[in-house]
């Protein structure tokens, strides 16, 4: 259950309702539907001047691959809206990769190509590679739709993982890690996203881990986190005094010094983004994730991006629903990259791709099709996949049904890069380590 976005005649945001609230606008005729995602109605009746409008803030939680977003409302910290962008940085370095390859092997094979161009031109402040880059902007649009759909105040977001200068404590030790205290969190924050949550020795999970030496400091070893691993309870007492590589595990002294590449993507684009989010002319509120662990930790709430988000920065307390179910949020990106196929010999055979709109409809759509006669009668809802024949796909609930005509389609919600669902458990099963 997410709170519904309301917009006054003026398209100027009020305060979000329930959604029983909006049914009933609707009803009544004093309502119109003006975006479906967000799903956001557009009263007919009312103005700003003569509303009640309260403060909210939306909350980020960046990460590599998913980003949590929730909108809390500013007074008593409920969360009334939330969701799970997952971007498609991984997917844009394959494709970089892939024309990289292409284009090298032309020059290998001493074909016609495009003569190297070396790196000694000037990028602009805040160039981002592209993988990258599409993360900074998927923040940017969303922001940008919540805080025209929402009275939103301020933006707090995650800035950093962990803070770097609790790792620097050489003295840290005993129930400071163990037991959860802020500057633990820190550290177990960064071991638990280095070692996959999940006992460096036995690899079992769901269960408690604990802050292990992989040297102990009986012989010699420090409290530095390169030698610092979790494990479980039974493999930390097997353990005792011997190193990692005494109890079988030489490969935990190696795998200590691996870097973080999802850590290093967002450890290069967090300032960026909070340049850019600062540009807003909203305030910007910074917090860490071992805080973010700690609030979360402290109220009871289970692991999930969207309830990090809401759980970024101080507060005394937060109010969750346990009705409150996440729009997941999938970037598609806008189909707007110019490619062709290629010969066996490197060379294009085909023109760069032409409209990708027909009969009116753009692959992403979201219609709805009424087939009144035929092999495929009946009624679909769901994403479509346009062909120049005029007989499109729609795909439902996990199915793609094939050939359905373009006169039978309605349009629900034109494509803007990005596919949504909103199935699942409101709260995810509580597997904390």
């Amino acid at each position: 259950m997410q709170y519904v976005f309301i917009l006054d005649k003026n398209k100027q945001p009020l305060d979000p309702c329930h959604p029983a609230r909006a049914r009933q606008l609707l009803r009544e005729k004093r309502a119109t539907v003006f975006r479906r995602y967000p799903f956001t109605i557009l009263l007919k009746d009312r103005e700003l001047e003569e509303s009640v409008v309260h403060a909210h803030q939306i909350k980020l939680d960046p990460g590599s691959r998913t980003t949590g977003i929730a909108l809390v409302r500013a007074g008593d910290n409920k969360v009334l809206g939330a969701g799970e962008l997952t971007h498609r940085g991984l997917a844009i370095k394959a494709a970089m990769d892939d024309r990289r390859a292409v284009r090298r092997g032309r020059r290998n094979r001493k074909c016609r190509y495009r003569p190297p161009r070396f790196d000694n031109r000037r990028r602009r402040d805040g160039w981002l590679p592209p993988s990258l880059e599409s993360r900074v902007a998927n923040l940017q649009t969303w922001v940008r739709r919540l805080a025209w759909s929402a009275p939103v105040e301020s933006i707090s977001m995650e800035l950093v993982k962990f803070d770097t200068q609790a790792l620097q404590n050489p003295e840290i030790s005993g129930v400071e890690y163990q037991q959860g205290e802020l500057m633990g969190d820190e550290i177990r924050e960064y071991l638990l996203e280095k070692w996959g949550r999940k006992c460096a020795y036995c690899g079992r999970t769901g269960v408690p881990l604990e802050v292990e030496h992989i040297v102990p400091k009986s012989r010699g070893g420090s409290n530095r986190v390169s030698n610092l691993t979790l494990s479980c309870h039974k493999c930390n007492q097997e353990k005792g005094s011997l190193t990692a590589a005494e109890f079988g595990h030489p490969e935990i002294q190696a795998a200590a010094w691996q870097t973080l590449k999802d850590a290093a993507a967002v450890n290069i684009t967090r300032w960026e983004l909070w340049r850019r989010l600062s540009e807003t002319g909203l305030p910007v509120h910074c917090g860490t994730g071992g805080r973010t662990k700690y609030n979360r930790t402290r109220f009871g709430l289970p692991k999930a991006h969207w309830i990090d988000a809401a759980c970024v920065g101080e507060m005394e307390n937060l109010y969750v629903s346990p009705a409150l179910t996440p729009l997941y949020i999938r970037a598609t990106g806008h189909g707007c990259r110019q490619m062709c196929r290629m010969d066996k010999y490197g060379f294009p055979r085909t023109g760069s791709k032409g409209s990708r709109r027909v009969f009116g409809f753009k692959t992403g759509d979201m219609v709805t099709a009424h087939v009144p006669v035929g092999k495929q009668i009946g009624s679909y809802q769901g994403r479509l996949a346009v062909r120049s024949s005029g007989r499109f796909n729609i795909k439902v609930d996990g199915r793609i049904v094939q050939g359905i005509s373009h006169r039978y389609c309605r349009l629900d919600f034109r494509s803007d890069g990005y596919s949504y669902s909103q199935k699942g458990a409101a709260f995810p099963p509580h597997n904390e380590s």
